[in-house]
């Protein structure tokens, strides 16, 4: 079984809504991070993105993809 998909999203970035979109249309399974839900997760997120604040993020089996085809939405303190 393929490893499931991990979105990490927030209801500011509208790149979100068209990722899980595009993965509800192809069928694919995700589970989402709502960083606005779940604050404690921006660590995790930020992991994934060498420090960087930015959704949607996309990991799936290990493979990382920070925004929509090279686009994404940048949180700041």
């Amino acid at each position: 079984m393929a490893d499931r998909v991990i979105l990490y999203t927030h209801p500011e970035c509208d790149l979100c809504v068209t990722v899980k979109l595009e993965l509800d249309e192809q069928g694919t399974p995700y589970d989402e991070i709502d960083l606005a839900k779940h604050p404690e997760k921006w660590a995790e997120l930020e992991g994934w993105t060498n420090g960087e604040r930015i959704t949607p993020v996309r990991v799936e089996g290990g493979k990382v993809t920070i925004g929509y085809r090279g686009i994404g939405c940048a949180f700041y303190d």
